[in-house]
């Protein structure tokens, strides 16, 4: 049986994530949850139910929570520190900064409903800063899955790590995006559909999007490569830089705003390597992100199938 990308819908990644770390729990006494008051919205309570002893709640306190997490790492425990990602990367900003980063320790940093998974509460709720300001902290690891596949195999990776990550997830149900035996390295972006013509390179839950937006320029003739770049530091280099050589044009997705991200690391990357290519980052512009759920919002920027292929479109007869 053959598998077609983003036909079957899976959960969302916030379940899954949750349903793997059970699984690890269970088999691994060391592996520890601190949470945020967020066992409800991080999809914990089977956790919580299954292995209460490994799961230690602080309240509403964010900068405690990653202070906490960080001193628990430093006896050997395996932690998983959950909370809202506008919230951990945010208020407590300078504790994973020097707590976790600088002081090397191992704490699985996890940013739930992220991007702008919680619509309509709002900006304040909004986590489209989180990337941009972690990129510049030295010695974190960035990760955030594009489907089911892609977050389960990335807890896995975290909780074997020996330095400090970030992993991010969002609150919708997703398709699923690889067959079941695709191998997962982090730093190793993944390619879901190959082309000649403009290639995506989209991250989370903008990646099937921009899957969809290939399949439509495709109705049109155009040939379009797909890349899933789950991990955002250390960025894979390698598979920007072919993209670029192979394809007439390039655009980035993500689900954060356009300065900081996923697309600026790229355009870095290629000016550095002395490559000019069409180019156009796609995220959330300078300004007061608009009210709506996550697809509502999506629609606005134009981060949907028809606005990210008439962006490419646009790329590709500006050349």
């Amino acid at each position: 049986m053959s598998f077609t990308p983003g036909a079957e819908l899976g959960k969302a990644n916030q379940e899954v994530f949750s349903k793997t770390l059970l699984t690890l729990a269970k088999e691994n006494k060391n592996i520890l949850v601190v949470t945020s008051d967020s066992r409800g919205s991080g999809k914990l309570m089977p956790y919580a139910e299954a292995v209460p002893e490994q799961l230690i709640e602080v309240g509403i306190a964010e900068q405690n929570l990653v202070g906490v997490a960080a001193g628990l790492a430093s006896t050997g425990k395996i932690v998983f520190a959950v909370s809202p990602a506008s919230f951990l990367t945010a208020r407590a900003l300078e504790q994973i900064k020097n707590d976790v980063c600088y002081s090397d320790q191992p704490v699985k940093l996890i940013g739930i409903s992220a991007g702008v998974s919680y619509g309509a509460l709002g900006s304040t709720h909004h986590a489209i800063h989180d990337i941009a300001v972690l990129r510049a902290i030295h010695n974190i690891t960035i990760i955030v899955p594009a489907d089911n596949l892609e977050t389960a195999e990335a807890v896995k990776a975290a909780a074997t790590m020996s330095h400090p990550v970030y992993l991010r997830f969002g609150k919708r149900p997703i398709p699923h995006l690889h067959p079941s035996d695709t191998p997962f390295e982090v730093g190793k972006a993944l390619r879901i559909r190959d082309g000649r013509d403009i290639t995506f390179i989209a991250t989370g839950e903008t990646v099937y999007p921009a899957l969809k937006a290939a399949e439509e320029l495709e109705q049109s003739g155009y040939s379009c490569r797909v890349i899933s770049m789950h991990t955002i530091k250390p960025l894979d280099s390698e598979a920007v830089i072919r993209a670029a050589k192979e394809c007439r044009a390039m655009v980035t997705v993500e689900e954060h705003h356009t300065s900081g991200g996923l697309g600026e690391a790229c355009a870095a990357i290629l000016l550095q390597a002395n490559i000019n290519v069409p180019f156009k980052i796609t995220g959330i512009p300078d300004e007061y992100t608009m009210t709506g759920n996550q697809l509502d919002i999506f629609n606005h920027y134009g981060l949907t199938a028809r606005g990210l292929a008439r962006t490419a479109k646009a790329l590709l007869r500006d050349e």
